[in-house]
């Protein structure tokens, strides 16, 4: 007889759901993310203006489709999670009394994946949809180029940004207290690593 799952044991169940449609949605968004960024933004650079009216029409709008509903997913089951997780099982506080180090943590995480929402909702999307339409129509408005400017400004901010929400994220885990100096030493191994793959991205994948 299959195994039934009593009541006493339906938080543990939601629970585990929430967190695997969260890992399972940031997983999709991030993905993207890092297409995008080490590998979209290098091709779209060498390719022809008649290429980008086939290839792009194509590829952006799918891979854009994921890029922001798989935001939209962590997004929502990320916070739905924390607030059901942490205001049943009590982990907003210490035994002081205090903000526990564990909630600060996924706090920093969390509103670093907020901004990244943001952003991807309401500057990345809303410009390459317009940019995506005037390629395939082969118009090039005098306002495209700073707008492709401004989505990959934020692309970029988003992809910086995803280091350091990463390491939050996990950090409740392997540190126990939380402290300025650790939050400066995430950002800052953080960005070097992500801007160390920005820098490679270019020149690495060109042979087989």
């Amino acid at each position: 007889m299959p195994e039934t799952i009593a009541i006493a044991d339906m938080p543990t169940v939601v629970i585990y759901l929430l967190r695997w449609l969260h890992i399972f949605s940031s997983i999709v968004w991030i993905g993207h993310l890092y297409f995008f960024n080490l590998v979209n933004v290098p091709l779209q650079g060498v390719l022809d203006k008649d290429v980008k009216k086939v290839v792009n029409p194509q590829l952006l709008p799918r891979a854009l489709w994921w890029f922001r509903w798989g935001a939209m997913g962590t997004f929502i089951f990320g916070w739905v999670m924390l607030f059901y997780k942490y205001s049943v099982q009590g982990l907003w506080k210490d035994p002081s009394g205090n903000m526990s180090d564990r909630a600060m943590w996924i706090l920093l995480g969390g509103l670093l994946g907020t901004i990244m929402w943001f952003n991807v909702w309401f500057i990345i999307w809303p410009a390459q949809k317009k940019i995506i339409g005037w390629v395939r129509d082969g118009q090039s408005p005098p306002e495209m180029p700073k707008l492709a400017k401004k989505a990959l400004h934020a692309s970029r901010t988003n992809f910086y940004l995803s280091a350091p929400m990463l390491f939050s994220m996990i950090a409740p885990n392997h540190f126990s207290t939380m402290n300025i100096q650790r939050v400066i030493g995430v950002f800052v191994f953080g960005f070097l690593v992500m801007w160390l793959a920005i820098k490679v991205s270019a020149n690495v994948g060109k042979t087989v």
